[in-house]
């Protein structure tokens, strides 16, 4: 089987699920769309178990944090089509009032330790996730490092004044 082009697999995704899936870019070549948590078990299945998709491999699930936008956390999942050679990415948007999203662990068991990362270093909670826990931090910690709530450097630091640098 060849390559399926982005424009055969985004109007195969909009045949399925009309308005919910929607494409937002094709950098490099990559497809990617954005849906919402309502349909992402839905279109995860498809995408893996349609005869002519297959994208049975789960390269990467992982999580990102934009401050300033309304819907801070986005759930980015790169899946591959190793029939085809295919790769898509699917963004879902979540707001830190509701950080909960349905598992991909049902569909793919390399989701397992993805969704627990995410969870440790985001604060997403996977919904239906068999054992959510911290994987690389310690358990008691109340934070989540990789969101941008914190200043990069200490405003009280005095090593970094200008005029220890000739300035």
């Amino acid at each position: 089987m060849g390559k399926i082009a982005n424009e055969t697999l985004l109007q195969k995704l909009t045949d399925k699920f009309g308005e919910q899936v929607a494409q937002t870019g094709a950098d490099y070549g990559l497809l990617t769309v954005e849906t919402n948590k309502e349909v992402i078990t839905d279109v995860l299945t498809f995408l893996k178990t349609d005869a002519a998709l297959q994208f049975i491999f789960l390269t990467d699930l992982t999580a990102i944090h934009y401050p300033d936008q309304e819907k801070q956390i986005g759930v980015i999942y790169h899946l591959h089509s190793l029939t085809t050679n295919t790769r898509i990415r699917i963004k879902v948007f979540l707001t830190l009032d509701d950080l909960h999203i349905p598992t991909a662990s049902t569909i793919w068991d390399g989701a397992n330790w993805m969704e627990r990362e995410t969870y440790d270093f985001f604060g997403v909670i996977f919904d239906g996730h068999p054992d959510l826990r911290r994987i690389l931090n310690v358990d008691d910690m109340t934070v989540f490092p990789m969101r941008k709530e914190f200043p990069l450097e200490d405003p009280n630091r005095i090593d970094k004044k200008d005029y220890f640098f000739g300035r």
